[in-house]
């Protein structure tokens, strides 16, 4: 299928409240205009120095969400744009962003990534870190950074019911932060799980973002 016949279809097929993210790392201007051109407007990235670039010279209503690992020293290049920084994971990261969100004189977005996958090898925090940055009186004081929900990856695995349990981890931390420290903020809403392989699941359990890349660009040659 072809890169705006998939854009198509995620928007005729996904339920009311989910958002499609195009994953768009290492994909080229030409495919990404494609989509954009078939109406989609959401696209994440991982990379800040690809997305700089791209930023640079694709439209400017462009809504650019980084879903990768962010280094600190990173955050200023891409705090002037960036719709949506998924992946926090320390406090550091937050007070930097915080910091750059107010030389910009901006509100930087941003969502707590969680640890709920069995590899080691995946960044994010767990509960009690969570509780304890959000609780802080670092975090009480920031005044350009906004957190809205939560991310997280899944095991890459086959096995649906190890997905859907992990999915189900996030939506539980979800309602947990948010009864505990969000309780009528209205702006944290969101949920951030599901790729190409398992988004399905993931939709099923709660998300209200995809990040999708493969099933609709194709496999990366």
């Amino acid at each position: 299928m072809s890169i705006a016949t998939q854009i198509k279809h995620f928007a005729t097929t996904l339920p009311q409240g989910v958002q499609l993210i195009a994953v768009s790392k290492t994909r080229t201007a030409e495919e990404i205009t494609i989509a954009y051109n078939a109406g989609q407007r959401l696209f994440g990235e991982n990379r800040v120095q690809e997305l700089v670039a791209k930023h640079e010279h694709l439209p400017k209503d462009i809504n650019w969400h980084f879903i990768g690992h962010l280094q600190t020293n990173k955050v200023k290049d891409i705090a002037p744009f960036i719709q949506l920084i998924h992946s926090v994971d320390s406090m550091r990261l937050l007070k930097e962003i915080n910091k750059e969100g107010l030389l910009q004189q901006r509100e930087i977005n941003c969502l707590l990534e969680f640890h709920i996958a069995k590899e080691e090898s995946k960044f994010g925090l767990n509960v009690e870190e969570a509780c304890s940055i959000l609780a802080s009186p670092d975090f009480i004081e920031m005044k350009n950074v906004k957190v809205c929900g939560v991310m997280g990856m899944a095991t890459f695995t086959v096995d649906v019911d190890q997905q859907r349990l992990e999915f189900n981890k996030l939506k539980t931390i979800f309602m947990q932060l948010k009864s505990q420290f969000f309780v009528s903020d209205a702006g944290f809403k969101e949920i951030s799980m599901g790729m190409s392989d398992d988004y399905k699941v993931a939709i099923e359990e709660g998300s209200s973002l995809i990040r999708v890349g493969t099933a609709i660009f194709g496999d990366r040659t």
